[in-house]
């Protein structure tokens, strides 16, 4: 994260010790900064050119499922760049006025981070062209015959988009990101020290076979572990333990609903939505964000990325289909198996 206080965004945290804790979970460094090895050392050398050449660093565009690090990825970079980040959202930007007041207050080589870039409103988008590429906005005020047009040069800055969905992206947006990046999931190795350095931060001991086993179903999600971490260390509290045991981590993911491949409540009742009401499908986004009970873009996002990588889900061109692994994780038996 930039080492500066006042390009950091505050979260909805009401304890103050809680929030310190949440900011120390962040890296300040890129050799900090636990797993994407392939970024890291394509942003190292970006980083390093820029800084060389004393310019902006190009725009950057991260995409890839919710909780892989992107927003902790674009405070690094800004850290490493020696520059201050201004951090807001595409939903948050409602009217080009909001978006010509984050850029006119940018410094030079500044970096604007906009998470869920792909939920920006056309107008705004339409502002960002000149904006990303020469380095002006042209914004028309006045009523009626006093209406003009001006002409507004910024100094040379860098946007980070974030987005779990590249492909609502428009093209022309888009083309003019120069670092395009696929942030991916993380091993269980790379889980298990995210753990383990969470559980310094939290000032908690745990065992390592309990820091395997809950980095082990972790979905491959850096926030899913600290989240799990934390309930965890809640249980172990209750108990009286001085470090987390194996035994109490498998108790409470077993309460929280977690089975061993890192499945929970929400993507079981997905799989057996598909199965018993429609046979294994094919079946369309609609119809199952509308009988599970959660939006598209939240199954899109968050559910699906994960259960295609690990092989419950397939995507066909009439729709979702489960596969055989799906009706063995549930226990129900195989359509055409005798």
């Amino acid at each position: 994260m930039a080492e500066n206080e006042d390009a950091v965004t505050s979260g909805n945290i009401e304890n103050p010790e809680e929030e310190e804790m949440e900011l120390s979970l962040r890296p300040q460094t890129l050799n900090q900064y636990l797993g994407q090895e392939r970024v890291k050392k394509e942003m190292s050398i970006y980083i390093k050119a820029a800084k060389q050449r004393d310019e902006a660093l190009d725009h950057v565009l991260l995409y890839g499922p919710p909780g892989l690090g992107k927003t902790t990825l674009a405070f690094v970079i800004a850290n490493e760049l020696g520059v201050h980040l201004k951090s807001t959202s595409g939903p948050a930007i409602e009217k080009t006025g909001d978006l010509v007041a984050l850029l006119s207050d940018l410094d030079p080589g500044d970096v604007l981070f906009i998470d869920e870039i792909h939920r920006l409103a056309k107008p705004v988008e339409e502002v960002l062209y000149s904006a990303m590429e020469d380095y002006y906005i042209d914004i028309v005020i006045g009523e009626g015959q006093t209406t003009h047009a001006v002409h507004v040069p910024l100094p040379p800055f860098t946007l980070i988009g974030a987005t779990t969905l590249a492909g609502q992206l428009s093209a022309p947006l888009r083309d003019r990101f120069g670092i395009v990046e696929h942030m991916q999931y993380y091993t269980v190795d790379e889980l298990e020290k995210i753990v383990l350095r969470s559980s310094d931060v939290f000032h908690t001991s745990i065992a390592p076979e309990a820091a395997h086993e809950l980095a082990r179903r972790s979905r491959g999600t850096p926030r899913v572990a600290n989240r799990l971490l934390k309930r965890v260390r809640d249980f172990a509290e209750v108990k009286g333990e001085q470090t987390i045991s194996w035994a109490t981590t498998e108790h409470a993911l077993k309460q929280l609903q977690v089975d061993d491949e890192g499945l929970d409540q929400t993507d079981r009742k997905l799989l057996r939505t598909m199965i018993e009401g429609y046979n294994g499908g094919p079946v369309g986004i609609r119809t199952l964000a509308a009988n599970i009970g959660e939006d598209r873009e939240t199954i899109e996002s968050l559910y699906e990325p994960y259960l295609l990588q690990h092989g419950f889900i397939l995507l066909t061109p009439r729709g979702r289909m489960v596969t055989d692994k799906a009706y063995l994780r549930l226990g129900l038996p195989i359509p055409g198996d005798k």
